[in-house]
């Protein structure tokens, strides 16, 4: 399912987009989640974001047979997009990402500010599957929609609501903790 009904109370129906995740394109679902919209950005979109920045880096490594799955921004089959490809893709719809420094926590991070200047939050996160065999990271979005913060991780079955702004920093604060990386994407 891709939009959820969340109920505020009974008279008020807040509706959250929500996509789930497919072999490791969760930045393309983070950024789908982040900006409410089916298709904001598709795999083909990102794929030749990662490929222009391939031709746009005056460092370009030399070709093995291996590069055509294993590219420098994202693996061609599975997806996993790197940082450049989400600072990319959010310039193009005329939105800026701000790294947070990890050293001052989430209480440095303005959660009231207005939705026309904080658009939404992108964590990657570390993550152990299967066992702690496989080591990776993981693209997830949070956005303030009717004035409630949800996480909209991908690999969730639905959203999920924070209760207050105190609960969204006390999840930036565990992430960090974790070994988060955090970054803003702002209206401006």
């Amino acid at each position: 399912m891709e939009e959820e009904v969340v109920k505020k109370n009974p008279q008020e129906v807040v509706v959250v987009y929500h996509e789930r995740q497919r072999l490791q394109f969760c930045l393309l679902h983070s950024l789908n989640n982040l900006f409410q919209e089916k298709g904001a950005f598709t795999r083909s979109n990102l794929n030749a974001i990662a490929e222009k920045l391939v031709l746009d880096d005056p460092t370009k490594g030399t070709w093995t047979p291996l590069s055509v799955i294993f590219k420098p921004h994202h693996n061609a089959f599975t997806g996993n997009y790197d940082i450049n490809v989400l600072i990319a893709a959010v310039e193009e719809k005329g939105k800026r990402v701000v790294w947070h420094d990890r050293r001052s926590g989430a209480s440095a991070i303005d959660l009231d500010e207005p939705e026309e200047k904080l658009m939404g939050i992108v964590l990657n996160v570390p993550v152990r599957k299967y066992r702690g065999l496989w080591k990776g990271r993981h693209w997830v979005a949070l956005r303030k929609i009717e004035g409630a913060w949800y996480n909209l991780d991908s690999d969730f079955a639905a959203p999920l609501s924070f209760k207050d702004g105190e609960e969204v920093r006390e999840y930036l604060d565990a992430a960090i903790d974790g070994g988060a990386e955090v970054f803003l994407v702002m209206n401006e």
